[in-house]
């Protein structure tokens, strides 16, 4: 759990945009735990309502269906600005709107935050970095990033999301916090996401064929979500000076091909590893220099990898129980929190 606030204990008003998404919903379980109120704002394109269901009958907890490309007109005491897709499938299956995501609901988030003379709290994201010629990446380095790409409506949206943000800071005083994330693991990852931990899961769950992109020697680090919420929380409880970016993320590296035999170790699976060809601009490999997270925040990961795959791998096999249930079940379930 994220330390308290400096010389502040006082119940907050917490707005966390893209709340039902998988990291967010995180984030707002944590901020109920530690007193806070909760508005959770989603539009619900790749968040789900299953995954703040669990939340709905805490009166601390409300949920408002949003799009951030829109201004929002609410009254709160801090904002996490977390609405974007986050998984190559998802932010390609519609560029441009991606790219609006970022671009305007950083606009519309500062303007709110500028009005309130709140902080406000950009989740960036280690795609900053493209495909890095610095290893590990600290947060001086300018990334290799394309800008023609099929990644870059994600990439080069977040980075014009950090250079409002900072402008923001320089010309409005808005006291701003940005994070960048590396990949992050956990329960409530959507199950078809693309992202590689929810795939090679699930894939060997169903028996199924485990795909690896590439010759499988790219490397990433894999941080679980529970340490990355604490970071998120440290971050926004800074005092108004540190505005990072500060990256967040662990720094244990593991090849894909590594991250595949340990899957296929804890859930037991007869899957085979099959190649498809690595994507375009897919960066070669990926590890957080965590130096500045360490002095500002205190902070560091402590979930080993196979003891958040552990949790990891519980939650898709109960969720694909449910997938595979009668509709009935499931439509009641549905019901339950619509």
């Amino acid at each position: 759990m994220a330390a308290p606030r400096e010389n502040d204990l006082t119940e907050k008003r917490v707005l966390i945009t893209g709340g039902a998404g998988f990291v967010g919903s995180h984030l707002c379980e944590a901020l109920l735990a530690r007193g806070d109120e909760v508005l959770c704002v989603d539009n619900f394109y790749t968040g789900q309502r299953r995954n703040v269901a669990h939340l709905m009958g805490d009166p601390r907890f409300e949920v408002m269906r949003h799009d951030v490309c829109f201004p929002l007109h609410v009254e709160v005491d801090e904002i996490y600005n977390l609405a974007c897709p986050a998984s190559p499938v998802h932010y390609q299956s519609d560029p441009v709107q991606t790219t609006k995501t970022s671009v305007l609901g950083a606009l519309n988030m500062l303007g709110l935050a500028k009005r309130l003379k709140v902080p406000v709290l950009q989740a960036s994201t280690s795609e900053c970095y493209g495909d890095p010629s610095v290893h590990p990446q600290p947060e001086t380095y300018w990334g290799h990033v394309n800008p023609i790409g099929p990644r870059s409506c994600y990439d080069e949206g977040k980075r014009c999301a950090e250079t409002l943000f900072f402008d923001y800071h320089r010309q409005h005083g808005v006291d701003i916090k940005v994070a960048r994330i590396f990949n992050t693991y956990g329960p409530r990852m959507h199950p078809d996401d693309g992202r590689v931990v929810s795939n090679f899961i699930v894939q060997a769950l169903k028996g199924e064929d485990i795909t690896l992109y590439g010759d499988g020697s790219q490397t990433r680090s894999f941080c679980f979500v529970d340490d990355l919420v604490d970071g998120l929380m440290r971050l926004m409880a800074t005092p108004r000076g540190v505005t990072g970016p500060v990256n967040l993320g662990n720094p244990g590296e593991f090849t894909i091909q590594q991250l595949a035999h340990t899957v296929v170790e804890m859930t037991g699976t007869r899957s085979r590893l099959v190649h498809r060809p690595l994507p375009q601009d897919d960066p070669r490999q990926r590890r957080p220099d965590l130096a500045r997270a360490k002095a500002e925040l205190d902070w560091q990961p402590t979930t080993a990898l196979k003891d958040g795959l552990a949790r990891t791998i519980a939650y898709f096999r109960s969720l694909l129980d449910l997938q595979d249930a009668p509709p009935m079940r499931v439509s009641a379930a549905r019901s339950r929190v619509a």
